[in-house]
């Protein structure tokens, strides 16, 4: 198989799940309008993402050939479940990234995660969110010394590791609607290793991003 049609597959598979994520959502709601006994603690929303990075390993499309990291950004769909009043299941979705990568610089860059949120219940219209996160990081494409184009781009390759870190945020409650919005903070390092990769790439990713998410459903 060729890394491109590889590439491919993996952003039809994202965008797929974000569709059936999206399709599950409007039914939830749909349903819990008509049948309040059908009624599930359920939200979706997209979330627009962007922060920095410090990048030993890939190469960042917005930084000069040899930078070791640089600005990163990406629009993501999330989906958080609520195991009790205080407790949720938050899976994240990245989207544009992987999309616009692929498309514009045959690369991929696919980060999914799943966050485990612990509410802190405030006397006012703000709750103070937190908890881990864990994902995973895929890799095809040039390392950090690379050009993004032309006789300046050396080889790709695969890579992938773990993605660990860490959710801390203010979720502004509007009890009475169907929406709200959440500000928070995703710090997170990723060790990345190089698969089938004749040069035995090897490195780490150690980021934040400043996440603001709107959300759609039964919220707080």
């Amino acid at each position: 198989m060729k890394p491109l049609d590889l590439t491919a597959r993996i952003v039809v598979v994202s965008t797929f799940l974000s569709m059936v994520l999206g399709l599950t959502a409007f039914e939830a709601v749909a349903r819990a309008d008509t049948d309040p006994s059908a009624m599930k603690p359920f939200v979706i929303g997209p979330k627009i993402r962007a922060g920095g990075r410090f990048d030993n390993v890939r190469m960042c499309v917005a930084s000069p050939a040899g930078a070791k990291g640089g600005p990163a950004a990406d629009i993501s769909l999330s989906a958080e479940f609520a195991l009790k009043r205080t407790v949720a299941l938050e899976v994240d979705i990245p989207l544009f990234r992987p999309i616009m990568f692929g498309a514009a610089f045959q690369m991929l860059q696919l980060e999914p995660s799943v966050t485990l949120k612990f509410r802190h219940i405030g006397a006012g219209r703000v709750d103070l969110i937190g908890g881990p996160t864990l994902g995973l990081s895929l890799h095809y494409g040039p390392d950090y010394n690379s050009e993004s184009s032309g006789a300046g781009r050396t080889d790709s390759f695969f890579a992938m590791g773990p993605m660990l870190g860490g959710y801390i945020g203010m979720d502004f409650k509007r009890p009475a609607e169907k929406y709200n919005f959440q500000l928070g903070l995703t710090p997170y390092v990723e060790p990345l290793f190089g698969i089938n990769d004749p040069r035995n790439h090897r490195g780490v990713v150690v980021g934040g991003l400043l996440d603001f998410q709107f959300r759609f459903g039964r919220v707080q």
